[in-house]
């Protein structure tokens, strides 16, 4: 099943695509198997997304799937019918922090 992954702009030079990729995952669609099939597609991305040693997100990235973020969802939770049928994709977005506070 193709999946569509839209990836912040510093993922996108780093492995040199452009906004969205399409990844191919086999079996259940969950976001472990998502962030499987796109650092085996583009290994450059492994550990930049997820720890090495413990898969955990890395800090100041985020997932979101229809329009809700599932960066603290369980790496096993099944996504929606929509990412699975290419209607949406499913996001990496990089987080903002700091700044001044008005």
């Amino acid at each position: 099943m193709s999946i569509r992954v839209e990836l912040p702009v510093h993922l996108r030079r780093l492995a040199g695509v452009g906004d969205e990729v399409m990844v191919d995952v086999g079996g259940p669609v969950t976001l472990r198997s998502v962030l499987d099939a796109l650092e085996s597609a583009y290994p450059v991305l492994r550990g930049t997304i997820r720890d090495y040693g413990t898969g955990k997100r890395r800090p100041f990235l985020r997932f979101f799937v229809c329009e809700q973020d599932w960066s603290h969802e369980s790496p096993d939770a099944p996504l929606p019918d929509s990412v699975k049928a290419g209607a949406e994709p499913f996001l990496v977005v990089g987080a903002i922090s700091g700044g001044e506070q008005p």
